[in-house]
């Protein structure tokens, strides 16, 4: 048998930008992308895929080169996550919630050699290529493209290149580089640096294709999809749902901003089968007069922070079948999918509920997922209880981060990926997390997890979202700290009210020192809470409960507008200020 060599005819590179061609070929008379009054079949997209990739080797992009986009889920986005490799290049998608010295330090970081920009991001994209230009005489600056809008051009422009006239006067014939080796790069993603400064994630062929099967095998994708762009395909290339639709013949439904409206218009006017995207989607769908009965369920692959049990119950009454997993950049996307069990249907539904809001088991493309103690690295108990830090193995974990040897030693220990997430095992298998490791409060030597704190305030009639952060004590060293804003229907929410709720239902110890009510909370691109920016607003308040509390007495505050003084008021600001930058 050890004689039998590979050959073309049995060995291929693995690759996601093949399933383009064989859409191509078996659903090609079927729609593709709607964006607006625009419409693509299969045969169309591919064609433009190839007319574009011609152009970019006409440019001089070559193997190995990176190529940016800043922009929205639009069309353009959707077809360059083929035609870039389709030219040997690597895809770089760029968060648009960024500002222009983020954008800057990843184009000089990746060294961009080609940069797309979406027309209504122009001047942020201005803004970055004129700090890159002056760090100095050596900066290498990008060739730029626009990206005009399909359904209503405006006209707006920043050089020359401009993504229409690429796509038509490209070679759709042309030859195009065949990949050699699977390994080779496919995408280049920066993570969301909630915790630390952003790195430059690579994802490889290979991990990109088994990551993509394995998810439309544990969703339960058939064929014939209509999926609708919720998700920004800048985070973690859509879940790789970019290349899954391609493979399943199914309707890209694009839309530029996920706005209530837009989302229920799109599900109905399209009969919408499936969507991603984070929970905080959910609290903008549940909240108000934004809430529609749903005609036909909507299957929802959620993820990006772990959603509350009871917001995942409103969620399903509307008609929503929700999906829990668990993933991360460098994972390219889920890791754990919380795969439903038929015996789990006849549980009352916040039953339903709270198993659902488990991370789960491994996707398949992992070759092993695990909770293990960070110092022993063995394995915790399947108690629900110990926790440990999450770890991975396999095909679909990223190659590494580019130009970071330190960061990928820390990364990698002995034959895991560290995801630096708190998590236990459930008796059946199941993981679920508890917080970031960087987000455990230590209170007086008690480990406070935020999640299971976030998860009370949740169960209030009158909180819409929470967050947990440590802020400082002096007896206890930290202590939890809760910004909480208030359902629009609700009547408004005072920090006794929330105390005294949190004190019926957990620990002494766990019960926040302080609770701060503000319009919103600040979330990054992926909808994650920045909790970075709330632990500078934390560490310098003071807690409303003494570290000794007489009993029958109570010392708190109502509003949001005494909190403590001039001093705190200037604080909840200076949050709010932040959720709407």
């Amino acid at each position: 048998m050890d004689q039998l060599p590979k050959r073309p005819a049995n060995y291929v590179p693995l690759s996601p930008v093949e399933f383009l061609p064989r859409a191509n070929a078996v659903y090609g008379d079927r729609a593709s992308v709607i964006y607006g009054r625009v419409r693509f079949t299969w045969r169309q997209t591919y064609a433009r895929c190839r007319r574009l990739a011609s152009s970019l080797l006409s440019l001089g992009v070559r193997r190995g080169d990176v190529v940016s986009v800043l922009a929205p889920n639009v069309p353009a986005m959707y077809e360059m996550h083929f035609a870039v490799p389709m030219a040997g290049a690597v895809l770089n998608t760029i968060n648009t919630r960024l500002d222009a010295a983020a954008v800057a330090t990843i184009l000089r970081h990746s060294n961009a050699k080609l940069f797309f920009v979406d027309y209504d991001f122009v001047r942020l994209a201005g803004d970055a290529l004129r700090l890159l230009a002056s760090a100095g005489a050596n900066t290498h600056l990008p060739l730029v493209a626009v990206i005009d809008d399909l359904d209503a051009p405006t006209g707006v422009r920043l050089g020359e290149l401009e993504y229409e006239a690429l796509v038509a006067h490209g070679d759709p014939n042309a030859e195009l580089p065949q990949l050699a080796d699977e390994w080779d790069a496919v995408t280049l993603n920066y993570t969301s640096g909630t915790t630390s400064a952003p790195k430059g994630v690579v994802y490889s062929h290979r991990g990109a294709y088994l990551s993509t099967t394995s998810l439309l095998l544990q969703w339960g994708v058939g064929t014939e999809p209509v999926y609708l762009w919720t998700l920004p395909m800048f985070h973690c290339n859509g879940w790789t749902f970019t290349w899954g639709m391609a493979a399943r013949g199914g309707v890209n439904v694009c839309i530029r901003d996920a706005r209530p409206g837009d989302i229920y218009r799109a599900i109905s006017r399209h009969r919408v089968t499936h969507m991603c995207c984070a929970p905080v989607i959910f609290s903008i769908l549940l909240e108000g007069d934004n809430k529609k009965q749903l005609e036909a369920p909507v299957h929802v692959l959620t993820g990006g922070a772990p959603p509350p049990a009871a917001l995942l119950e409103r969620v399903e009454r509307i008609g929503f079948r929700v999906t829990h997993a668990y993933g991360l950049t460098e994972a390219t996307g889920p890791a754990l999918a919380c795969e439903w069990r038929d015996q789990w249907d006849r549980l009352p539904l916040p039953e339903r509920a709270r198993l659902k809001a488990r991370q789960g088991v491994s996707v398949l493309s992992l070759a092993d997922a695990d909770v293990k103690n960070a110092d022993t690295m063995e394995s915790v108990p399947r108690d629900g209880k110990t926790v440990g830090e999450i770890v991975l193995r396999g095909s679909s974990v990223m190659k590494g981060y580019l130009n970071n040897p330190k960061a990928n030693e820390e990364a990698f220990k002995g034959g895991w990926f560290l995801t630096g997430d708190v998590g236990v095992v459930h008796e059946d298998g199941y993981i679920e997390i508890k917080d970031r490791s960087k987000d455990v409060i230590i209170s007086g030597g008690e480990n406070i997890c935020s999640k299971e704190v976030e998860e009370v305030l949740f169960r209030h009639p009158a909180v819409a979202d929470a967050a947990v952060v440590a802020m400082p004590h002096p007896r206890w060293g930290e202590t939890p700290c809760a910004f909480v804003v208030a359902r629009e229907d609700a009547g408004g929410v005072t920090e006794d009210d929330v105390l005294a709720f949190c004190s019926n239902r957990m620990a002494r110890f766990m019960v926040p020192k302080k609770v701060v009510v503000v319009g919103a909370l600040p979330r990054n691109a992926l909808g994650k809470v920045e909790k970075v920016k709330l632990r500078e607003v934390a560490r310098k308040l003071e807690p409303t409960v003494p570290a000794q509390k007489p009993k029958g007495k109570t010392t708190t505050t109502t509003s949001t507008t005494v909190l403590g003084g001039r001093r705190d008021e200037q604080q909840v600001a200076h949050v709010m200020a932040v959720s709407r930058l």
